[in-house]
């Protein structure tokens, strides 16, 4: 009976984002902006406002980041119509690495490269993937730490209610 409730609490936590008990910083004030330009695009993330923005902090170095991306990519294609926009800041140093990664994996949804780190670190981001559930007011909702499968109907629902 222990085990049960421990795996019932255990899963709470995972669909309820990862807070780890307390109320990560920012969550319900307006998300930090940033401006990130790599040698392919700028993004600045308060040009996304009206859309829910799904801010996605990944590596291609970090197998579970490797792992999530399908996922992201799936949700961009499913939900693009209802508003809402995957974000994807990777943290890697080496562009070659980066641009090869995205193009044999069909990284298809906004993706930028941040090699100093300076969006992820105003998050306060330091491990990967977190990502980052932020409304159509520029207003952060929620908080994901590591890999999300972004199919679920919990999730799924969550973003459709924003």
């Amino acid at each position: 009976m222990r085990r049960v409730s421990v795996l019932t609490g255990l899963l709470t936590v995972l669909l309820a984002g990862c807070y780890s008990g307390s109320r990560p910083p920012h969550i319900g004030s307006n998300a930090p902006d940033f401006t990130v330009q790599d040698s392919d695009r700028k993004i600045t993330l308060s040009e996304l406002r009206g859309k829910v923005v799904v801010l996605n902090f990944w590596a291609t170095w970090c197998a579970p980041c490797v792992e999530e991306l399908p996922s992201l990519v799936n949700l961009q294609q499913k939900m693009r119509n209802k508003g809402i926009t995957v974000l994807a800041v990777s943290v890697d140093q080496d562009e070659s690495l980066y641009r090869r990664f995205v193009q044999d994996h069909n990284v298809n949804l906004l993706t930028v490269r941040d090699a100093n780190q300076k969006s992820n670190n105003l998050y306060g981001t330091f491990k990967f993937p977190e990502t980052y559930i932020i409304d159509r007011n520029g207003v952060m909702r929620r908080k994901f730490i590591g890999p999300v499968d972004w199919a679920t109907p919990e999730v799924v629902d969550f973003l459709s209610k924003l």
